[in-house]
Formats: C-alpha cells, sequence, structure tokens
C-alpha cells in the first residue's frame, strides 16, 4: 500500500485498510491501549493502538513516542462518533520515524513564548489551516490576474527611491551608496506599463514604522498592480471585482479552512460590486457625528476605519485624499485640494487593505512636493522620464496580503497571517 493523505482515509469505509504517516498530535495510555491522534498536512486522525494486536517492539515504540514523534501506521478504517472526523484506525503496524523530546509547548504559554518558539508553535492547527488558506488564497489572486490579461513582473526590492517618505524606510550601505528596502514596486511597474500595460507582481515589501497594533507588520507581502489608460475610478473598479473574486473563490473552494477559523463562507459570498464610495470630507463629517475629534488632514486610524464601516458587510472605498496627506506620485484633482485616490477599508474593523490612486504625470508638480519631503530629486530623474517619453494616464494600487487574510479568516493580530512576523522587536527566530 502506497501512504494516504488523512483526509482520504476519514471517506474511507469500515473495515477498510489504511496507511499514513504524520506526528502524534495527541496521546493517553491505558494500560495495554493508547490512544494516538495522528497529524498531517490535511487533517487529524484517532489511532488505537492494541498490545494484542501488534508486536511487542512496536508497543514499546509507541509507549516510548511522546507529542510530535514522527510515525508510520498501517491498520484498518473503523467508525466511531466519537473520534475525530467519525472515524478511527485500529493500528497493525507502528513505526516510529523520529522520536521527539519533550515538547516545550503546553497550554495557556504566553505570546512572546510562542512567538520566540515560532518554528515549532507553526504546526498548530490553527496555523496550518491560515497558511493553507493562504496558499489558496495566492492561487486565486493569480488566477484572476491570469483570467484578466495581467503580466506577472518580478521587480527589485533594493532601491535608491524611498517613495512612501524617508520616515518609515529601512536604510544600508549597498557598496558605497546608500539603498533601500522597498516600501513598494510601484515606479518599477509604472515603468512596465509602456511596454506589457497591465502589470502586477507579489514582492516583500519593508516599512520601519514603529507601530505596535495588531494590523501592522515590518515586512509584509505586497500585490501591487499597474495599469495604462485607466484612471481612478475604473481603477477601483478592477480593484472591487479582484476583492469580490477572491472572496466568491474562497467562499466556494476553501469551506474546511474557512469553518475551522470560525468565518462563515456566507460572509464572503455576499461580497459584490459595487463598493461604497465616500470622499474624505465626508468621512470627517461622519467620524465627527459619531463623536470623534477629527479634522480636514487629520489620517485615520484604527478607531475611525472601524468607525466608517460600521455596519457595512463589504469593503467601502475613501477617496479623495487632502494633497499634503499623500505621496508626491498621486494625481492632484481639479480642485487642488485632494489626489486621485482611494483607500479600501475592510468591514468589521478590519481596516485598510488597499491603497490606490491614478497617477501624477506633471513632472514640475511631482518636483514641488518631492522638495517638502526632502527628497534627493536627481534619484528621480529615471522615473521623470517615465513622462517625457510618452506617458500615458494610468493608475494602480496595492494591496497587503496579511491584511487580506485577516479580514477573510478573522484572524485577532496580523502576526498570524505570515509564519514567522516580523515586528517592532522581533526579528527572531
Amino acid at each position: 500500500m502506497k501512504f494516504e493523505k488523512i483526509k482520504d482515509v476519514i471517506k474511507k469505509e469500515e473495515g477498510q485498510k489504511a496507511k499514513i504517516r504524520g506526528w502524534i498530535y495527541r496521546k493517553r495510555s491505558s494500560g495495554k491501549i493508547i490512544f494516538i491522534v495522528i497529524r498531517d498536512s490535511t487533517g487529524i486522525i484517532q489511532t488505537i493502538v492494541e498490545k494484542e494486536k501488534i508486536s511487542n517492539e512496536e508497543f514499546k515504540k509507541a509507549e516510548k513516542a511522546l507529542i510530535e514523534s514522527s510515525v508510520e501506521i498501517e491498520g484498518t478504517v473503523h467508525e466511531d462518533k466519537r473520534a475525530p472526523g467519525g472515524k478511527e484506525i485500529h493500528v497493525t503496524k507502528f513505526n516510529v520515524v523520529g522520536f521527539a523530546q519533550d515538547f516545550p509547548i503546553t497550554e495557556y504559554q504566553s505570546v512572546e513564548f510562542l512567538l520566540d518558539n515560532r518554528h515549532l508553535w507553526i504546526r498548530s492547527r490553527k496555523l496550518t489551516e491560515v497558511m493553507k488558506l493562504k496558499a489558496k488564497m495566492l492561487r486565486i489572486i493569480r488566477r484572476w490576474f491570469d483570467e484578466n490579461d495581467f503580466y506577472e513582473v518580478t521587480p527589485s526590492v533594493i532601491t535608491t527611491n524611498a517613495a512612501e517618505g524617508g520616515a518609515t524606510v529601512f536604510s544600508f550601505d549597498y557598496f558605497g551608496q546608500e539603498a533601500f528596502l522597498s516600501q513598494t514596486a510601484q515606479m518599477y511597474l509604472e515603468a512596465l506599463i509602456f511596454s506589457l500595460e497591465n502589470v502586477w507582481c507579489l514582492t516583500p515589501s519593508f516599512r520601519a514604522e514603529k507601530s505596535r497594533t495588531r494590523r501592522h507588520l515590518t515586512e509584509y507581502w505586497h500585490l501591487e498592480a499597474e495599469e495604462a489608460w485607466l484612471n481612478n475610478e475604473e481603477n477601483m473598479k478592477l480593484q472591487e471585482e479582484l476583492i469580490s473574486y477572491v472572496c466568491q473563490s474562497i467562499a466556494k473552494e476553501c469551506k474546511d479552512e474557512l469553518e475551522f477559523l470560525g468565518r462563515d463562507p456566507k460572509d464572503l459570498k455576499i461580497v459584490e460590486p459595487p463598493f461604497k464610495r465616500i470622499k474624505y470630507k465626508d468621512a470627517i463629517k461622519m467620524l465627527n457625528e459619531k463623536g470623534f475629534d477629527i479634522k480636514w488632514g487629520d489620517d485615520f486610524g484604527a478607531p475611525h476605519e472601524k468607525a466608517l464601516v460600521e455596519g457595512e458587510e463589504k469593503p467601502i472605498f475613501v477617496t479623495h485624499f487632502p494633497v499634503e496627506s499623500k505621496a508626491f506620485y498621486m494625481k492632484i484633482s481639479p480642485d487642488g485640494k485632494t489626489v486621485e485616490c482611494a483607500d479600501m477599508l475592510a468591514p468589521e474593523g478590519y481596516g485598510e487593505i488597499i491603497g490606490g490612486s491614478e497617477r501624477e504625470e506633471n513632472i514640475d508638480s511631482m518636483i514641488e512636493r518631492l522638495k517638502k519631503d526632502g527628497a534627493n530629486i536627481k534619484n528621480y530623474e529615471w522615473y521623470f522620464d517615465l513622462r517625457r517619453y510618452g506617458s500615458v494616464p494610468h493608475s494602480g494600487f496595492g494591496l497587503g496580503i496579511e491584511r487580506l487574510l485577516c479580514w477573510i479568516a478573522k484572524l485577532e493580530h496580523i502576526r498570524d497571517a505570515t509564519p514567522f512576523p516580523r515586528l517592532v522587536r522581533r526579528a527572531y527566530p
């Protein structure tokens, strides 16, 4: 027999043979019988090891094997409603591949202890289901871009441009010159639209924000897209189509993971275009009416974003932020006070998941704004060239993969949306 996945063994009928391999998840003994729950990447199943049904040597190994020992098991499938999945395996062969030492993680450990032992904690069932859901979500996203004629590209994460401002950038010596870890691939994507028109990428981005909220990572996976010939409104339509497609597909294809994590797939089936649009000035008015002390030019924090989506079942867009609050590359609106941009806020208080805008084409305007930020204009000459040689209206957006996953999976903290979270005081393991 070939080794089988636990999810397939659970589908077997009473009395059928099974052969699995995995790790000991739970274990208890009552003398001549040992109850061992085995896990693999697909789930868990209970096995019954009886002294009279295997060799003495195998039974001793089963007694010795601790939690997280790796094992290979053969036996017959039996129905038992009390067992996980309603099935169990009565063992006829038991082999220990690797004996484990006493596992350091037990119940009721502190968050810091679990983060120190993240290399072991990622074996937990919750994080396993999160990572499976994340992998499927990325596959769905890639499928959408393929179906919509986008080209996936691979920009560098080493750059001399601090696209989002120097205050939150990681700098380093690059063979004698100052360079940065990328905050965004946007500027490189803009260069590529003049040949490929519609492009996207998935790269790590780095933000040196000294933020300790449940929504911030210093390193995260950044999905970014750039489209030639699109304005801000068309860009928003593209974003809502992508998010709706992801939600609908996950609701259909990832029911097991969603239900394990406490998300009702029906919540995601509701997510369909169009999404509500609210201008920044109107959002300020709404927040003041809700009792917040906030004025024109102020940024939104988590409480503000939560209040704006109160009662909403789908994401919303907040559009047309003040010029001074947004990056130099965002196109200034005809009113001269706002920019052609939009932030997509997820419902249930999960906050901003996408930021996007139409891009500025006026070089003088961009230079003026960069000078106010104290930027080295020479580093941007290549970027200005994109406007000098056949510029076209274009727009783009950036989506935080971990933030999107937090909302879809109902996670309490963004650290659980990535295997090894990088936080303000966390770069280990």
